[in-house]
């Protein structure tokens, strides 16, 4: 059966719109998080969050088939994104043809464009409301686009499950690698919800914390007995999953080996995590078990990537799901949120995580969890924190959770073979 790599990464964040300035910031425990300028939210009780700024309109108006006016926010970084993960793994950004694949997750993408037209139908009439309004905020937007932009025939279509969104993605793009249907899929995740009706429903839910739009670097305090709510962020992390084979005919390199993806359903509350944590518990046992790895025997060579999205009920019960899976070896993990640094970027979250994943495993460099000041009894494992540390796992377990009960673990790890790893942090 195929193995799969990860041979190219694109990212659009508030601490960067490329790779290179990303895990610069981010092994640097530098925040993204400030006073939102795209739309007013004065009236807001949040008005801040991890913003995207600057982006490259040459990287998104890529032909004429694509341009920036006619895609929702969530569309234009995806885009973006794709073409720098092309580039970075050294494949065509034109004609890409049938042999390949785009599989994104996204929570609510084209919120924005709702909100926009939805205030002109109310206020200025049916008559102009935009023509692009459903091809704008439809959830296959992004990868159409993306099709689109690069001239990929394969299938192209969007998973949506929430914060795992671009989980259930990779685990869908592996597994349609393993089945032969492609050479290489465009995966990932993008969103673009940082809007007054996205942060007036996550904070009208007591899901964000209020209380820190004076001090948004400090907003984010995931495992932290102060946490009190997550901040959320836009942007997007697109990934080149790739078979062995046909990195190896084209002599590309690879970032990560993907090892494996699994997911479950809590089946417990729509919004609430189960507080045992049995389903999240199972994923990430069956994620290990695929990889053909025992937890007992990889814990001190492994980095998570926690969801750690700095509310109380999460943080604990992943840490209660880590205790079960590796049982005492548990403390033996380096865990860390870089949502502490990011926010919350919602369908995009898993995807920037296993970025940093397979970036944390080529370089030897573990991210940490900022504002990580005062120890909560219920969360008393390894979170590295505040600052990053060197330390050369062999393995990536890459969490996330998901409103709707959704649980999705990954697992990656180091490429081992001399010929196929990257070096070109």
């Amino acid at each position: 059966m195929q193995r799969i790599f990860i041979s190219g990464i694109g990212v659009v964040s508030c601490l960067g719109n490329d790779r290179r300035t990303f895990w610069k910031n981010i092994i640097s425990s530098q925040c993204g998080i400030s006073t939102l300028t795209e739309h007013d939210t004065k009236d807001l009780e949040v008005n801040i969050g991890g913003e995207v700024r600057n982006l490259n309109d040459a990287r998104v108006s890529v032909n004429d088939s694509v341009s920036a006016r006619k895609m929702d926010r969530a569309s234009q970084f995806a885009v973006h994104a794709s073409y720098e993960a092309l580039e970075d793994a050294g494949l065509p950004v034109s004609g890409i043809g049938e042999r390949a694949a785009v599989i994104l997750g996204a929570g609510l993408a084209g919120l924005e464009t709702y909100e926009f037209q939805h205030e002109k139908l109310l206020t200025k009439g049916p008559s102009r409301v935009s023509p692009f309004t459903i091809p704008m905020l439809m959830p296959n937007a992004p990868p159409g686009n993306v099709s689109l932009a690069f001239g990929i025939q394969g299938t192209a279509y969007t998973t949506s499950s929430a914060c795992s969104s671009s989980g259930h993605a990779m685990i869908d793009a592996f597994e349609y690698l393993r089945r032969g249907d492609a050479d290489f899929v465009v995966t990932g995740g993008t969103e673009a919800s940082l809007t007054r009706l996205g942060i007036a429903s996550f904070v009208n839910m007591r899901a964000m914390n209020k209380t820190m739009n004076d001090r948004p670097k400090q907003s984010m305090r995931p495992f932290d007995a102060e946490r009190g709510g997550f901040i959320m962020a836009e942007g997007a992390s697109i990934l080149i999953f790739e078979t062995e084979e046909h990195l190896r005919r084209r002599g590309g390199r690879a970032w990560a080996e993907v090892l494996s993806g699994r997911s479950t359903s809590d089946s417990f509350h729509l919004t609430q995590p189960d507080p045992q944590g049995r389903q999240a518990v199972r994923a990430i046992q069956l994620a290990l078990q695929k990889a053909g790895l025992n937890p007992a025997d990889i814990a001190a060579d492994t980095y998570v990537s926690a969801h750690g999205t700095s509310t109380h009920y999460n943080d604990a019960m992943e840490t209660v799901a880590l205790k079960s899976v590796f049982g005492s070896d548990a403390s033996k993990l380096h865990i860390s949120s870089i949502k502490s640094m990011l926010g919350h970027m919602i369908g995009a979250a898993c995807a920037v995580e296993m970025s940093a994943c397979a970036l944390a495993l080529t370089s030897g460099i573990l991210p940490p969890t900022i504002n990580y000041d005062t120890p909560d009894p219920e969360c008393d494992l390894n979170y590295i924190p505040n600052t990053a540390v060197n330390h050369a796992c062999r393995y990536a377990v890459n969490n996330s959770f998901g409103f709707g009960g959704h649980n999705v673990s990954l697992v990656i790890g180091r490429v081992s073979d001399p010929e196929l790893q990257r070096t070109d942090l």
